[in-house]
């Protein structure tokens, strides 16, 4: 009887605690999906509509009034090109970069505890706040005539990136056997065709857990791109969405079109690497 009554509560316990943990995620999907939903239904309310008291959870009149505002009569679409096109290269330039410089890190060997500091020295780089090195890259821009071009985004927007992209790879590569490199070069290859041969198609998962982070810090980089680029042809989305905020009125529903549209190249990229960046993720995470 006393057994049966244990087991009873034991079951009951773990159904409550199942309840909370479902209960739990509930909250942090709707946390999580609301704002974006939200901007999603200002985009297609008229103006009025969208500060209605009590608020219109649903578009009672849907439009694609603001769509055409910002993506037909306002060059968005030039904006959401320059920042493709930026956070593309920077994502590549980043991952390739920090890929080779991660591998080092992890395999090779230094004297004395070199490892340590220059993994250190490099991940302090990426604490410090981008608005300490405004004035600096600005001026060095401004010397080289690079201001105001997809370039200079790219170099700056690297330069952050990268030491992010080398700390999460040198942690991928210390998951990986090194054995299997030893494997290949007592078979006859090199080093540098063990580390494409052997290690870089395994490092897949965490190839696209730092590019879609990479992307995602790029995608969405306001500051520097405040200060590097002036003009509508090399402006970025976050910068065109942030202009609409004027002196004498901000335009909610075209921010709510364009930002709900900003959303989407993200999504879809994250959906084609899902099954890679679940694993990776769970990959390197507790090593250093």
């Amino acid at each position: 009887m006393a057994t049966r009554t244990l087991h009873r509560r034991s079951r009951t316990k773990e159904v409550l605690t199942r309840l909370l943990a479902y209960l739990a995620i509930l909250v942090a999907l709707i946390l999580t999906l609301f704002p974006i939903y939200w901007i999603a239904a200002n985009s297609f309310k008229f103006d009025i509509d969208i500060f209605a008291v009590p608020p219109e959870w649903l578009p009672r009149n849907p439009t694609l009034k603001h769509y055409q505002e910002a993506f037909i009569q306002r060059p968005f679409l030039r904006y959401a090109l320059n920042s493709f096109l930026v956070a593309v290269g920077t994502t590549i330039v980043s991952v390739v970069f920090g890929t080779m410089a991660g591998y080092a890190l992890a395999r090779f060997h230094y004297p004395w505890q070199w490892r340590k500091q220059v993994s250190f020295w490099i991940l302090s780089t990426r604490m410090m706040p981008p608005i300490v090195s405004i004035i600096p890259l600005y001026l060095f821009f401004n010397y080289f005539q690079m201001l105001n071009t997809k370039s200079a985004l790219v170099i700056a927007y690297t330069a952050f990136n990268l030491p992010f992209a080398t700390w999460m790879m040198k942690s991928y590569f210390q998951d990986l056997p090194v054995e299997l490199e030893e494997a290949a070069v007592v078979d006859g290859d090199t080093r540098w065709g063990a580390f494409l041969h052997v290690a870089l198609p395994l490092a897949r998962p965490g190839l696209a857990a730092t590019a879609i982070f990479c992307l995602i810090i790029s995608w969405n980089e306001f500051l520097l791109s405040l200060i590097i680029t002036l003009t509508e042809q090399s402006q970025t989305l976050p910068i065109g969405i942030a202009g609409r905020v004027t002196q004498y009125n901000t335009y909610w529903g075209e921010i709510s079109a364009a930002g709900f549209m900003a959303c989407v190249p993200i999504v879809i990229f994250a959906f084609i690497v899902q099954k890679h960046l679940v694993r990776g993720l769970s990959l390197g995470a507790v090593k250093g």
